[in-house]
This record gives structure tokens, sequence and C-alpha cells, in this order.
């Protein structure tokens, strides 16, 4: 019996090879997900061998043992006791129970049972099943419902190769696999089971309300109403049981009863759903087919069109051959003239270029001495409003003439005191006509420029300074004075016109200068410009 099974190596050596066809494959259909690997162990037959169980970093304290026998055409049977197995809820919302599964190298999955715990203090779980498959890995993972079709990525168990086979030749080969991928265990969006006390709901109740969840999210709703309908309803008589606190084993089988018809409602959703695409995509051809015979018909009638044109074309370009011979002679004889003709052109252009030139110059002098004149009155005006301009500011302190315009110098009075930047009343009455007179004097830009004496930390005197300036300043344009004519700066105590050393000379050495100076005028043959 021992002799006919294949030996260790070249097992292994087959079942790598098949697997990594199967991993290549799923790898291609899902490129996003990262597969699992564990170890798939070939059972000899009518040998008992003992397999230990680890737990994963979602359970690591996990640990179980399984008795796996082969017995011919009877199957592989697989015992198996898991000790302190939790709650699966406690490992999400979605999860309410722990399924067993058979998994082999070519890609087989078998769902061999539910593994049952009940009370909320940790216990041992057994279960004893049966499997078709020979070669195969075994695992446990938390699943919404005991009648899952395919794994999930919760995986807590996983079976380790076998430690002291004895006699049996035992060969173990890796297998990778993927998890269920449906998003229903990614979206935020689903809500966790509805229950304020998870521990107290029984587990078969709580995966019969998983089943009709995942029933809704693969769209039974749409596709399998009735199927839905009825899983509902069955749902619905298993809460009324629980409600009403009935016997423990028949709220159980009414939950089972509810799972059954949800995993049968979303197995038709899926179903339906895809020939319900098929359909789709059928009609969508057809109506490609449609479209592209439409377009044929209407290509053969734009060839018909465009046959028709392309004759009408031929006949219309013979004539214009026979056409373009008697232009060609007309065009010789044109050129003849047009040849004559442009240098008549020429010759009227350049008389025409000359008049234009005499009358340009006999412009520019004309301009050019209204500009002279406008300048004379101008300068004159201005010598006139200055007079007038100057006679007006003396009303307001001392003015002196520079070589950069007129100065008005107000004196310390109008501040508060030598150290302070706030006007007077007297000073802001004063100010008022003054913006006025400035207002209607546009033709003066104005400088003010605050000093004091060198008594006192030098930053300190600056800033005084600066305020100083800065408050005239914003007070003539409060009164009307465009701000684009003013600038406003602080000297400090620098440029004194008297001595420090004396009472006297820092009085006149604490003062605010207000330069008017006359904006220039464009000169007469800047004026004449065109």
């Amino acid at each position: 019996m021992r002799n006919r099974l294949r030996s260790p190596l070249s097992y292994t050596r087959l079942s790598s090879a098949i697997f990594t066809v199967l991993f290549l494959a799923i790898v291609a259909a899902a490129q996003s997900d990262v597969p699992r690997q564990t170890i798939a162990v070939t059972y000899p037959l009518d040998e008992t061998v003992v397999v230990k169980f680890r737990g994963t970093t979602r359970l690591p304290r996990l640990s179980g043992t399984a008795k796996i026998r082969r017995a011919g055409r009877r199957g592989t049977r697989v015992e198996l006791s898991v000790d302190n197995l939790p709650r699966a809820s406690e490992l999400g919302g979605v999860y309410t129970t722990y399924v067993l599964w058979a998994i082999s190298p070519e890609g087989h999955i078998d769902n061999l049972g539910e593994i049952k715990r009940s009370g909320s203090n940790f216990i041992d779980s057994k279960l004893d099943v049966t499997t078709p498959l020979q070669t195969f890995a075994l695992m446990v993972t938390a699943e919404p419902h005991f009648l899952v079709r395919s794994p999930s990525r919760m995986v807590v168990l996983e079976n380790l190769p076998p430690q002291r086979p004895g006699d049996a030749q035992i060969a173990t080969v890796n297998v990778q696999y993927l998890g269920n991928t449906s998003d229903y265990f990614n979206d935020p969006q689903i809500p966790e089971i509805a229950d304020s006390d998870l521990r107290e709901t029984p587990t078969s109740l709580l995966g019969a309300r998983q089943a009709i969840n995942l029933a809704r999210y693969a769209g039974a709703d749409r596709d399998a109403a009735d199927e839905l309908k009825e899983a509902q309803q069955q749902l619905e008589q298993a809460e009324n049981a629980w409600r009403l606190h009935q016997p423990t084993p028949e709220i159980d089988a009414l939950s089972r009863r509810a799972t059954s018809l949800g995993a049968h409602a979303e197995e038709m959703a899926g179903t339906r759903k895809a020939a319900r695409l098929r359909r789709e995509d059928t009609e969508r051809r057809d109506a490609a087919i449609r479209d592209a015979e439409r377009s044929a018909s209407s290509a053969e009638e734009q060839i018909t069109q465009l046959r028709t044109a392309l004759e009408r074309e031929q006949r219309q370009r013979e004539n214009a051959e026979r056409d373009l011979g008697n232009a060609n002679e007309q065009v010789r004889d044109l050129r003849s003239e047009i040849a004559r003709m442009r240098e008549e052109l020429e010759r009227v252009r350049a008389e025409s270029e000359q008049a234009k030139l005499q009358l340009a110059r006999i412009e520019g002098e004309r301009a050019a001495e209204q500009a002279r004149q406008n300048a004379v009155q101008r300068a004159q005006q201005q010598q006139a409003s200055a007079a007038n301009f100057r006679q007006s500011l003396s009303q307001f302190g001392n003015v002196r003439e520079t070589s950069r315009g007129l100065v008005l110098v107000l004196p310390e009075s109008f501040w508060a005191n030598a150290r302070k930047s706030d006007l007077t009343a007297a000073a802001n009455a004063k100010l008022e006509p003054l913006a006025a007179l400035l207002a209607n004097n546009p033709d003066y830009q104005i400088v003010i420029e605050s000093f004091t004496d060198n008594r006192g930390d030098q930053n300190e005197l600056q800033k005084l300074t600066q305020d100083r300036a800065q408050a005239i300043a914003e007070r003539l344009v409060s009164a009307g004075v465009d701000s684009g004519r003013i600038q406003a700066t602080g000297q400090g105590g620098g440029n004194p016109l008297a001595s420090n050393a004396t009472l006297s000379g820092r009085q006149r050495n604490r003062r605010t200068e207000i330069t008017f100076i006359l904006q220039s005028q464009p000169s007469a043959a800047t004026s004449a410009q065109p």
C-alpha cells in the first residue's frame, strides 16, 4: 500500500508546479491582494496522523490539534479540537462564528463545517468532519455565518507539518491562497451587528443576520427579491423566538434555516446579476450590430453620392482646363498692364510721401511754437502764483526760499510737549486752512521733515520725529490733500540749526519743516513732439 504512494520529493515537485500556475492565475485576477501561504499534507491511507495548529497574529495564543485518517473511498476524517476559542465577534462586528476549511494545492476549497461554541467564557471546541480530499491544508477563519462559500481573510488558525508521523510516508507542499476579497469586509459604511450585548445574543441568530446583510450587499433587493423576502421572514421568526425566550435549540433551528435562505438569496442574486449583466451585454452588442448595419447602409449611400459627385467634378475639371487655357492668355495681357500700373503707383507713392514729410514738418513747427507760448504763459502764471502762495504760507509760520523750494517752519507749539507727537487743538485749527491752500495748489510736492534735539535715546528720537511727520501728513490727507504728493520723514536729532548745549538752541532744533517743491513742467520742445 505504501509503495503505491508517490515519493515525497516527486509529489512535492508536481504539487509545486501545479500550485505555481494556480498562484499566477490568482495574482492576475487580484493583484491588489497579498496571498497567504500555508502547508498542505498528503495523508497516507489507513494511517492516523496528528497535526498541530498554531494561532495567527490575530489570535497568537490560540492552539489546536487534529487527528486525521484517510480511509479510501470514504474520504479523510478530521477530528479537530481547539482550545481557548473566543467569540468571533471579538475580531470585528461582521464576524459571528468560525469555519474549518480544507484547501488543496490545486485551489479546491472545502467548507468542512462550523466550529460551535457557547457561553461567555473560553471553552474547548471540537469538530468531527470528513473531506474527499487527500492532500490539503487546514485552517480556521472567522466568518459572518456558517454557510459561506469561501474563507475570509480573518485567519485565526493554520496547521503545522506533522512532527511525529511515525512510519507513514508523509509529503508536504506549500499552498498559497487568497481570502474572500468582497468589499463587504472593508467597506466602512457596513454597520456592525445591531445589538446592545453580543454576548447575550445566540451565535446562530447573529449569523442569520449577517447572512441577510450579505444577501442585500450582493444585490438581492434587486435580483433575488423573493428569496430575500423569504429569508427575512424566517429571520423574523427566529428573532421573535429569541425575544419570547424560546428554547435554544428552537432558536438555533430557525436561525440556521434563515441563514440557509440568506445564503441562497445571496447565491441567486449573484447568479441572476451575472445573467442580467450578460443579457445587458448581449443587448449592447446587438445594438452595436444594428448601429453597424445602419452605418454600413449609410456608408453605401455616401459612396454612391461620392461617386456621382466625382463624375460631376471630373466634368467640371475638363471644362475648367479649357477655361484655364483662355485665362492664361488673358493673364499674360493683364500682367503687362499691371507692370505699367505698378510703375505709375510707385511714382505717385513717392510724391505722396514727400508731401506727408513736408506737412509733418509744418505741423511740428506750429506745435513747437504753440508749446513755447504755452510754457512762457505757464511760467508767468506760476511766478505770479508762487508769490501769492508764499504770502499765504507766511500766516502759518516762518517761510524761507531754498534751492529745493519754499520751506515752511512750524513752531514747537504745534505739539503737546517736547516729547509728544500729539497735535494741539490750535495746530489742528491751523492745519485745516493750510490743507485747503495746498489742495488749491496741486503743482507742489510736499516734503514733511521733523527734527528734534539730541537729548535722549536716538531710536526713540527717530520714532518721535517720524510719528510727528506722519501725524501732519495724515492731517493734510484727511483735509483733502492727495496722499501721492506728500512725503513724510523723521530726521531724529540730526541736522541741528543751533547748539544743543543751550536751552534756546535745543528749542530751535525742535522743529518741523514743510518743503514745497514746484513740479517741473515739460519744455516747449518736448511738448511739441507728436
